[in-house]
């Protein structure tokens, strides 16, 4: 992407990340287990061309309240709100819409890499098979933000520094496990909920399109993450599966923090102690947050990481009513959301379509599973 379109400098926007990681080869190619590699078999099948798949000809208005709710702005409702103007207003959703969909770009980045190191470092044939698949599509899910960055939004930020410390550590620890913990299931996670967020709720048709394709990928990506944890998980003594533990609370503490939006607030010189307080304290925010753990929760229990200190940490950020949650169940409803899609209009949703339209029980049962889950706290 050019770095004209970044509202920083283009020193912020890179960094090196030092890694001690070990090469596994594996020649046993004659044993595999059945559900990784049908999960390889959808990931071949279902393989898209983000320049033909999409209608990229839809003109977008990068600060039209159709690309989402005014009311999932961190400040929405604040004093700092109530007073701006219409264009003022225009500018920041712009803004967020930039800011938000860099954040994307960055986590399919991070993503990229990561699922390039499991490649290399996971011992099982079928989990490399599997993950060759996925690095493709964090390639084309680049790609896609990227273009829409680019072509119709026209602005983008730096990385959010929470973000940033997390792959930080996803990246630098050499086990391929805490690779695949810290990304499959932590950070593609909580994207899945950003993601239904747009695809569930947006006007704007491109942006609901993506989200939905991306979506579709998504949650191979986590089955994946689950499927191969899961049977490897046991086999830990317990002091191994303590320190997991305790990096799934530090990581679901960064995650928590890192949409609140400060780079716009510093961006717009906004009273930036001020918006983060009132985010902070904000109903409306505080639901926001629990809906981004509705896959992390379920996910992390199916794994068996649900000691007392991940309850603890789920307790103190009001989401551990997604416990009982089903992971496949949401898999399912992602893939078929976006197959239903691809039928329907092949490449994007008609303008001005709304998601309940093309599906509308598909879409009623995500939505009421999300908020089953919120109401639960």
């Amino acid at each position: 992407m050019s770095t004209r379109i970044y509202t920083q400098p283009v020193d912020q926007t890179q960094w090196k990340v030092g890694t001690d990681g070990v090469t596994t080869f594996n020649w046993e190619y004659d044993e595999a287990r059945d559900r990784l590699l049908s999960l390889y078999e959808k990931g071949k099948e279902k393989q898209w061309n983000t320049n033909t798949r999409l209608d990229w000809s839809i003109d977008v208005d990068p600060g039209s309240p159709e690309n989402a709710p005014d009311y999932y702005i961190p400040i929405y409702g604040s004093e700092i709100y109530e007073r701006m103007n219409e264009k003022e207003r225009y500018e920041l959703r712009h803004h967020m819409t930039g800011w938000l969909n860099s954040q994307f770009l960055h986590g399919e980045q991070g993503a990229l890499v990561c699922t390039a190191q499991i490649v290399q470092s996971v011992p099982d044939v079928d989990c490399k098979f599997y993950a060759a698949t996925q690095v493709m599509d964090e390639a084309r899910h680049m790609e896609t933000y990227s273009r829409y960055l680019r072509e119709k939004v026209g602005l983008a930020y730096p990385i959010n520094s929470n973000l940033q410390a997390l792959l930080d550590d996803v990246v630098s620890d050499p086990r391929w496990d805490m690779t695949c913990l810290g990304m499959q299931i932590m950070i593609e996670g909580l994207a899945l909920a950003a993601f239904a967020l747009i695809r569930d709720f947006s006007e704007e048709p491109l942006a609901k399109a993506i989200n939905a394709y991306v979506m579709q990928d998504e949650a191979r990506h986590v089955a994946f993450g689950r499927l191969s944890l899961r049977e490897y998980y046991p086999q830990l003594t317990q002091a191994e599966r303590d320190e997991r533990e305790e990096f799934i609370v530090h990581a679901s503490y960064l995650m928590r923090d890192r949409l609140q939006g400060v780079e716009v607030w510093e961006h717009l010189g906004f009273p930036v102690e001020e918006c983060r307080e009132y985010t902070e304290n904000s109903e409306m925010m505080a639901e926001f947050r629990k809906m981004l753990f509705s896959r992390i929760v379920p996910t992390v229990k199916d794994l068996g990481l649900f000691g007392p200190k991940v309850q603890e940490a789920f307790v103190d950020m009001g989401v551990i009513g997604f416990e009982d949650s089903n992971p496949d169940e949401l898999s399912s409803a992602d893939e078929q959301i976006a197959e239903d899609l691809e039928r329907r209009h092949g490449a994007a949703p008609d303008e001005g379509e709304a998601l309940a339209d093309v599906d509308p029980e598909r879409a009623a049962e995500v939505t009421a599973t999300i908020q089953a889950g919120a109401e639960a706290t």
